[in-house]
């Protein structure tokens, strides 16, 4: 057997004390080099200023919420980088120049109390509609503060009548107008050790906090309980995550909360007097990825009959599910093609479907749908976008044998996108499964393979990654003529459970070969050369993009590698680590360990073999991935004389950026490291150590 995950030897373990002296003057002292280095690029100011126009611009189209009679909104612009909170009406929403009324200003609550205040969302109370729960966070962490906003006269409502929560991980949830849910991992309880909320409490308007009555724990080795009330409906729903892909579902009755006889690696959720079943694994003859539905009685009794609504087959993958007043949505992948249909009752309990895509328009688009108004309403929000395709927004209704559409806002071109095509391509994996791909870039290529190209990978939690419009990448790299890749790699979600597992734990390494495999796809088909193919990843990502670094440094000319998970030997001792040992495993037993240190970036970097120029990026307000992965791998690259360039903004959470100016340094920076490592330099021979 192999001996445990050798973490007290550590010599770089200092890194991990996130705000010590120490490490913060380590962290200062290269995020500064790097500054200079690369803001002195030519290219740095016009990535920079293009990045922040695109995302500041007043012409990007504002989404927004129903409640009651309005639309509610966030949004941020060049005079509000933390943001507005807003609400309009349907008849001005549809006009070109929408009037907004402003129901809290982020930027002058910052400066009034001295904190760098970033969004969570807010919760309207839907009896009167005249106060708000507001969830804000410290610098864009995962830890936030809840407090009571009385719409009227937009003032916060004091303690000890209003509800307000400390910050910490968790939330308070509406039961009505004088009583929340609250859920806060610094409760008397203690957190789990993913650091999350294990105990859901009674809070009544007036009380102490101290006061308020526990509900429901769970134990302390679970993942965390979560809170879903439907003020319409009344009904309340528990979540309690064991794991990643283990979750036992709770609803409130007279008696307490009362669990769901499914199975727990399903995930079922509730909804009116139903409950649709999502299945990770085969279940009663429906093969893993069906969605099922049952009324809600016949579950609780312990007698359902499950409707099968959606059955996968070895092309297609459900991706979402969506519920009108009285239709289901799905949202369905075919080929990583998204397609709707529109589920029906019949008077005999049965469901029957109907594909409305056509309704949509064509082209390789992504296509998000989401309710109007889910007890009230068969109206639905549809945002389609592509990657050559900006954003458009359109209200479809339901019912009739169709979709009708209306759209209402469509998004402005952000880069320029002539001569530019968008195609799907598959490359064979080691082990014979075919992989596939996006490439978006110049119709034309040379054929010599000197165009620079970036392939972006995440195969990870059963996360698809479709088309999308993103105008940092079009300014940034498609405009100047290059190649952008996106890979739906084994581990994410483009075919459905069994993608998702067939790289789960002792499988990852099959992910990183599908991720190589498109890779070197790309040099044999001649869009580029390994002197010119850089690659990115962020969070489970930027695992993926380390184990390219670490085990295949011979296939890129330059990596870039953001809020990453490096030391898989520790990582579920730090932050909300330890809830991912579904996906990845445990480093403490010996067995486990035998694999995980095979793929772990950080003790699988080899002195003896050259690596391709790095740049890795992290927050210091990451509470959720800790930026001590990505400081001890720079901190061993530097050691080994490797060309390694290091920066860390100082908040911003595991996004990695607050505010638009942030996020356009957050990103220009990396894209002028692409730029001088891809574009700048001789075509021959891969990176170097």
């Amino acid at each position: 057997m192999t001996d445990p995950a050798p973490t007290p030897a550590d010599p770089r373990l200092w890194l991990e004390d996130v705000e010590s002296a120490q490490a913060l003057a380590w962290v200062a002292t290269r995020s500064r080099a790097t500054e200079e280095q690369l803001q002195s690029e030519a290219l740095y100011p016009v990535l920079h200023d293009g990045i922040r126009e695109a995302l500041e611009a007043s012409d990007r189209i504002p989404l927004v919420q129903q409640v009651g009679d309005h639309l509610y909104g966030f949004w941020t612009d060049a005079e509000h980088p933390r943001g507005l909170w807003r609400r309009t009406t349907w008849g001005s929403y549809r006009s070109p120049e929408p009037a907004w009324e402003v129901l809290l200003d982020l930027d002058a609550l910052g400066e009034e109390k001295g904190v760098p205040w970033v969004w969570q969302g807010a919760s309207v109370l839907r009896a009167g509609l005249d106060r708000a729960l507001v969830h804000l966070s410290r610098g864009g962490s995962d830890a936030g503060t809840t407090r009571e906003l009385d719409l009227t006269t937009l003032d916060w409502v004091p303690a000890p009548e209003g509800f307000v929560k400390g910050e910490a991980k968790g939330r308070l949830t509406w039961l009505d107008r004088d009583a929340v849910w609250l859920t806060t991992a610094d409760d008397p309880t203690g957190p789990t050790r993913s650091g999350y909320p294990r105990t859901v409490r009674l809070w009544r308007r007036g009380t102490p906090v101290t006061e308020a009555a526990p509900v429901h724990t769970v134990d302390e080795d679970d993942l965390g309980l979560f809170v879903q009330h439907d003020q319409r409906s009344g009904r309340t729903v528990l979540h309690r995550a064991i794991a990643f892909y283990d979750e036992q579902v709770l609803v409130m009755q007279e008696e307490g909360p009362v669990a769901l006889p499914v199975p727990r690696t399903a995930d079922a959720d509730v909804h009116g007097d139903h409950v649709t079943l999502r299945l990770r694994h085969d279940h009663e003859g429906h093969p893993a990825g069906s969605l099922l539905v049952a009324p809600l009685d016949e579950v609780l009794a312990g007698r359902p009959t499950w409707t099968p609504v959606f059955t996968p087959d070895e092309r297609s993958a459900l991706v979402d599910v969506t519920w009108t007043m009285s239709s289901l949505v799905t949202t369905v992948l075919v080929d990583v093609r998204h397609t709707v249909h529109v589920h029906t009752p019949t008077p005999d309990g049965g469901w029957v479907g109907e594909e409305v895509t056509g309704a949509l328009g064509h082209g390789l688009q992504t296509v998000s749908v989401s309710a109007v108004d889910d007890h009230e309403s068969e109206d639905l929000w549809l945002v389609t976008t592509g990657f050559l395709e900006p954003m458009t927004l359109s209200v479809a209704r339901t019912g009739g044998g169709g979709l009708s559409v209306d759209r209402l806002r469509s998004a402005p071109h952000r880069f320029d996108a002539e001569g530019l095509t968008v195609s799907q391509h598959w490359a064979t994996s080691a082990d014979g499964t075919r992989v596939p791909y996006w490439q978006v870039g110049p119709e034309v290529l040379p054929p010599d393979g000197t165009t620079p190209t970036v392939l972006h990978g995440y195969g990870g939690f059963e996360h698809a990654l479709t088309p999308a419009y993103d105008p940092v990448v079009g300014r940034s790299w498609l405009a100047h003529g290059h190649v952008h890749v996106v890979a739906g790699i084994r581990g994410g979600g483009e075919f459905g459970p069994r993608w998702h597992q067939a790289a789960l734990r002792e499988r990852r390494p099959r992910a990183y070969e599908d991720f190589v495999a498109v890779a070197r796809d790309l040099v044999t088909r001649g869009v580029t050369s390994v002197a010119r193919l850089g690659c990115t990843g962020r969070s489970n990502g930027g695992l993926l993009v380390g184990a390219m670094l670490t085990l295949y440094p011979e296939d890129f000319g330059a990596v870039v590698c953001q809020v990453p998970l490096l030391d898989m030997s520790r990582y579920h001792r730090l932050l909300a680590g330890a809830s991912w040992m579904a996906e990845y495993g445990d480093p403490d037993d010996p067995d486990q360990w035998a694999w995980l240190s095979t793929f772990s970036p950080y003790h699988r970097l080899d002195p003896l073999r050259p690596t391709p120029p790095t740049y890795l990026a992290t927050s210091t307000r990451d509470d959720r991935v800790h930026p001590g992965h990505a400081r001890k791998m720079a901190a061993l690259l530097e050691e080994l004389g490797r060309d390694v360039t290091y920066w860390e903004n100082t908040e911003g959470g595991h996004g990695g950026a607050s505010t638009a100016d942030q996020w356009a340094t957050w990103h220009a920076l990396a894209w002028a490291f692409l730029h001088a490592r891809l574009a700048g330099r001789p075509a021959e021979g891969p990176g170097e150590g």
